[in-house]
């Protein structure tokens, strides 16, 4: 057995767990690493910050359920990193973050960059470790492949000393990891079919992670089954094909009301690897706690989730995919008596997600953007954003119809739509992929812009730009009205910043502007910003700054 530097076996692990993509900032700390991918089979994507890196890694982890892989250098190097860290957290998704670290024996004197990993990531990872020997590394990445994609995923972060990387040992490759499943009981899907049958007003929501095209394909067949309406949770929405009949919504930040009420009346919910928290319970307020109020079916990978936070009549631990697979098992009633409610959710969700009645103020009618692209996009088009309220557009009123083809950080993250986007491009260069940002969620992580020119990934960013940082401004107007305060922006050119950078911009001011605006985008085949600047006082699809401010002046007397 040939003897390898630490940096050699870690990269051939990598290899040995199927790893081809990485994503990195390069740091003096693992020097020996970069060395060695050098000759790697493994396509890595330099960065311009360890954050933008961070949540290009999170983004691969969520299109493809294996580990994102991300390399960043000690101290600010990794604390950079944290929101991509927080972000596969509460988004569930596999990652493994690689830290370059001080020699060992210069710990306990706080060294150069020096940080104390276990106890910065110890409440935000699954796992937090540090290899001291190069002849553990196997071990080691073996364990970590297996805790990020175990239960229910999330991040794990391991520091790298930067002696032991160049320190060589003989130790053989682990095997390849194989993800566990877990997988319901006969006798729980036995109990589930009894639930369904004297079920009165059920209904399925889907989320969380662990599925996959086959596992929506089951999911879509045993709903036409039952007749069962379909909901998604917050930015699940791929989850379920938006264009089927039995699909009815999602319940998220500004989500449809008629939808809302009627979870609130569903007899019987099957939740369906979700957790339901904050957001999709629409601030805990849709099923009571720790009683629902309801017949709560809760299937999830990770028992410690059963019971957190409801108490279910029938609670399965099982991934999405395993469960999905035992549902074809399951036979309908003879009669059906809840197919009425179904219909009524469908049409309530149709006429919610039609941008055509929305009339806001401005020259620029965002309804009319989604309508256009509603047209213009493939069916597998990858759709990108971060947070603020200009994200409502996408989620209300795009359909989504595929699995694979939404990133979006149920964590709330500003910055994630251009890294996540640069991610995607580089992970299917054949496909389009469009990112929607805020004027202030974009400059959070603009720069990964030029990492998409650097690597000729002709992504399509749409800037929405009211200059102020409007989720905030609409919650002051709110509790505060009319007393402004930290919410007012500049901006720049943002078509200009695109064409610094190399790549293609546009400006938009008028409705009739954006549909040439994009053909021209897409038709340069370079990454494009395309900079649409629309009224500050269409703060939502469906009200004003100014409503907000009178409604809030009125109440206060």
């Amino acid at each position: 057995m040939n003897a390898r530097t630490g940096g050699q076996i870690l990269v051939d692990q990598l290899l040995v767990h199927g790893v081809r993509h990485a994503f990195c900032v390069p740091g003096e700390s693992y020097l020996a690493v970069l060395d060695a991918l050098h000759d790697a089979s493994i396509d890595v994507t330099v960065c311009r910050q360890e954050g933008g890196a961070a949540m290009m890694a999170e983004a691969h982890g969520k299109l493809t359920g294996r580990p994102g892989i991300c390399f960043v250098t000690r101290g600010p190097g990794v604390t950079n990193a944290s929101p991509g860290i927080h972000i596969a957290k509460q988004d569930s998704t596999p990652l493994i973050v690689f830290v370059g670290q001080i020699e060992r024996g210069m710990r306990e004197r706080e060294a150069f960059q020096e940080l104390d990993y276990r106890a910065v990531f110890g409440s935000m990872a699954k796992w937090v470790t540090e290899i001291d020997d190069a002849a553990r590394i196997p071990e080691i990445v073996a364990r970590a492949f297996r805790i990020a994609t175990a239960g229910r995923p999330g991040p794990v972060v391991i520091a790298l000393p930067e002696d032991m990387l160049v320190e060589t040992a003989a130790v053989a490759d682990a095997l390849p990891y194989e993800p566990v499943e877990t997988h319901p009981a006969l006798a729980q899907m036995a109990e589930l079919q009894k639930l369904l049958w004297a079920a009165k007003a059920p209904l399925a929501i889907l989320g969380g992670t662990r599925w996959s095209e086959k596992a929506v394909e089951r999911f879509v067949r045993f709903a036409e089954r039952f007749d069962l309406p379909v909901a998604v949770s917050f930015r699940r929405q791929m989850l379920f094909p938006a264009d089927h009949p039995n699909y009815i919504g999602d319940i998220g930040f500004g989500a449809n009301p008629a939808l809302v009420a009627r979870v609130k009346a569903a007899d019987t919910v099957l939740l369906v690897g979700g957790r339901l928290s904050e957001v999709p319970s629409q601030s805990y307020s849709l099923l009571g706690i720790p009683e629902p109020g309801c017949t709560l079916v809760h299937v999830h990978p990770d028992s410690g989730e059963l019971g957190r936070v409801y108490r279910p009549a029938l609670a399965i631990n099982a991934s999405p995919s395993a469960f999905s697979a035992a549902l074809e098992g399951l036979q309908p009633p003879k009669a059906i008596g809840w197919g009425g409610n179904r219909e009524e959710a469908r049409a309530a969700y149709l006429a919610w997600s039609d941008p055509a009645p929305v009339r806001t103020p401005g020259t620029l009618q965002m309804g009319e953007v989604m309508a256009y692209l509603e047209e213009k996009l493939p069916a597998d088009a990858i759709m990108c954003n971060g947070a603020g309220n200009y994200a409502i557009w996408l989620h209300r009123f795009h359909r989504f119809r595929r699995f694979g083809t939404q990133l979006a950080p149920t964590s709330g993250s500003m910055g994630y739509g251009v890294p996540a986007a640069v991610g995607a491009k580089r992970l299917h260069p054949e496909r389009t992929v469009v990112a929607f940002a805020g004027d202030g969620c974009f400059l959070m992580n603009g720069q990964e812009f030029a990492t998409a020119v650097q690597y000729d990934l002709p992504i399509v960013v749409i800037v929405v730009d009211n200059g102020i940082y409007g989720t905030i401004r609409m919650h002051q107007e709110r509790e505060y009205p009319g007393r402004v305060s930290g919410t007012m922006l500049k901006n720049p050119d943002f078509a200009a910043y695109a064409r610094a950078f190399g790549g293609h911009g546009e400006r938009v001011e008028r409705t009739e502007e954006f549909a040439p605006a994009f053909e021209r985008a897409l038709a340069s085949g370079k990454p494009a910003i395309i900079h649409c600047l629309i009224d500050p006082e269409v703060i939502t699809p469906a009200t004003t700054l100014s409503a907000i401010r009178e409604k809030a002046l009125k109440a206060k007397g």
